[in-house]
């Protein structure tokens, strides 16, 4: 694996959402340094949302993309669904919380996956894309910053899988907003997922 394109975006303004946003992002070149709030320069418009340790860096696998532009029927431009990183070679269907993408002394672990919001819907111009999205079963991919330092396209991405129980990303987005059964619920507890579905879990009783 290695990384196609390194995507940031600046505040912009888009029809019908209240709040400046970063969605429209753009391929930089040369290195980026990414922190534990994310890359520098990347505006996180709606924080409440959006962002934060354990959304740091979103990224989208270029066989996803693949697919996505036949199913839409016009070029991917990296950037275009709001991710961070392009990485060739990657399947969002095959990676499960607490997977690990090593980037020279970068160090990213897999949280959770991407729930499609109106932003998103708004970007693409489609009201129906959150459905569309949802029913893709191919989402998008949130990391925490392990380790910090530059990324750049062309880098080579050692990449680890997670040897705990498994919660894979497309399952996670399908349980979205239901209440899990105990043993599921003790499934994803056991994995490093994102504090504010850690958090809710905690919560709900067996």
């Amino acid at each position: 694996m290695k990384i196609r394109a390194v995507c940031i975006g600046e505040a912009a303004r888009l029809d019908g959402v209240r709040h400046r946003t970063g969605i429209f992002k753009r391929p930089v070149a040369g290195p980026v340094q990414v922190g534990s709030e994310g890359f520098d320069g990347d505006h996180i418009g709606d924080r409440r949302n959006h962002g934060g340790i354990d959304q740091a860096v979103y990224i989208e696998g270029s066989i996803s993309l693949d697919w996505w532009e036949d199913e839409l029927g016009v070029p991917y431009q990296s950037g275009m669904f709001g991710e961070n990183l392009v990485v060739e070679g990657l399947d969002n269907r095959m990676v499960l919380v607490g997977d690990r993408f090593v980037i020279g002394d970068v160090v990213l672990e897999v949280t959770s996956c991407r729930i499609p919001c109106n932003t998103f819907a708004r970007r693409m111009e489609d009201p129906k894309f959150v459905r569309c999205y949802r029913q893709a079963a191919r989402p998008g991919v949130y990391c925490r910053v392990i380790a910090s330092g530059t990324i750049a396209a062309g880098q080579a991405i050692d990449y680890h899988r997670f040897e705990g129980t498994r919660v894979p990303l497309p399952e996670m987005m399908e349980n979205y907003g239901r209440k899990l059964s105990p043993q599921d619920k003790a499934r994803y507890l056991a994995a490093p997922v994102h504090w504010k579905l850690r958090k809710e879990l905690e919560r709900q009783a067996d």
